[in-house]
């Protein structure tokens, strides 16, 4: 009782204080704190309604990139954990009571990917999508895309894109899929909670990817296929309803697939070399390569190797990981999961395309002991509006 409170009474004082010292404690939280703070503390509500603090908040975190942890335990509710690149630690982000009225806690939830405020999640009971916007603490369902009712198995990340725009709620999902062994892709919309397919058409030998003369990233790539030494990926303007393309890169990079890890996303892709150690495998280096447009995409093109020092500094043994990776505002952020004898640690790398420099941004102990991992994300853009 007491302690309820002085937890009270420091409430009130708090909301004793002026105005511009509130809002200046309140921007030096990561995001997730103040969302929770916003939805718990109702007394200073008139702080998160003032525009200057959530442009303010919006400024700050723009250029923030997070990595998302679903985890749960079996039988029992699930968590979602964020890391930011500005951050040391982790958050955890409160979202079962956001999903109660759709999911129950006991059904068994995978995330599938994040951008902007919007978090994409599969519900393998009913095998339906589910979107939760996380500022606005809105759910809704996603109707099924024209394939049908899809479980967890049948989503890759490569293979799918969330697309949303700066402290906006509407959103696109896209994903590609072969269909009569066709690549097709398939784009809903929130604005109008409606899915349309489009065929992916082959470029022909003597043209480029049409508007070449465009960024690559005016570009949505999503991989229908991928293979050890060729990959099938539908490219798309982003902005343009141009039909999307089919691109067929094919690596040349050597090397045994046995001791190699493709990792794909956002036209790039990773690629991990190991070598066997005892009850285990060793890193031996990791490359990043990229779609060659310059000749119709019909090879992976070698971008850059991690140095050296980095590699000594991340490599210890390891039994089996997994990865992701994305690209936004020029620069290529890459995640592996490592797993080993019960231990589970993430390595999180970026490499920025303008300066050609490599980062490496240390990861916390994300304590999945006891945990199944039920998805793995990076976004981009988590904004107070």
């Amino acid at each position: 009782m007491d302690n309820h409170q002085n937890v009270a009474t420091n409430a009130i004082g708090f909301c004793l204080l002026p105005s511009e010292l509130i809002q200046n404690i309140l921007l030096h939280l990561a995001l997730p704190e103040i969302i929770a703070m916003k939805v718990v503390n109702k007394s200073i509500a008139s702080v998160f309604s003032d525009q200057h603090f959530v442009r303010q908040c919006n400024f700050r975190s723009k250029s923030a990139t997070w990595l998302f942890l679903y985890k749960k335990r079996w039988n029992c509710d699930a968590m979602l954990e964020g890391f930011s690149d500005q951050s040391t630690r982790w958050f955890k982000i409160s979202i079962a009571e956001l999903l109660k009225p759709l999911v129950s806690p006991r059904q068994n939830l995978y995330f599938l990917t994040a951008n902007g405020n919007i978090f994409l999640f599969i519900c393998n009971t009913y095998q339906q999508v589910v979107a939760v916007n996380l500022v606005k603490r809105t759910v809704r369902r996603i109707p099924d895309s024209p394939l049908g009712p899809r479980g967890t198995s049948s989503w890759r990340r490569s293979g799918m894109k969330l697309v949303t725009r700066f402290a906006s709620d509407q959103f696109r999902f896209l994903f590609a899929d072969l269909v009569d062994n066709r690549p097709v892709l398939f784009e809903y919309s929130s604005e109008t909670d409606t899915w349309k397919s489009s065929e992916a058409k082959e470029i022909l030998d003597n043209l480029q990817i049409p508007h070449v003369d465009k960024r690559e990233d005016d570009y949505i790539f999503v991989n229908a296929t991928n293979e050890p030494n060729e990959s099938v990926v539908v490219a798309v303007e982003s902005e343009n309803s141009t039909a999307p393309v089919i691109v067929r890169p094919r690596f040349n990079g050597g090397g045994s697939s046995m001791e190699r890890l493709h990792v794909y996303g956002d036209g790039h892709m990773m690629i991990v070399r190991s070598k066997g150690v005892e009850n285990g495998r060793e890193l031996k280096g990791i490359e990043l390569w990229g779609l060659n447009l310059r000749e119709n995409g019909k090879d992976w093109e070698y971008i850059s190797t991690v140095p050296s020092e980095i590699i000594r500094k991340i490599n210890k043994p390891y039994g089996f990981l997994i990865g992701c990776l994305e690209k936004a505002d020029g620069v290529i952020q890459m995640v592996l999961l490592f797993s080993y004898e019960c231990l589970r640690r993430l390595i999180w790398l970026s490499y920025d395309v303008n300066k050609k420099k490599w980062s490496w941004c240390p990861v916390p102990d994300c304590k999945m002991k006891g945990f199944n991992m039920a998805g793995i994300g990076l976004a981009h853009g988590l904004t107070l509006s």
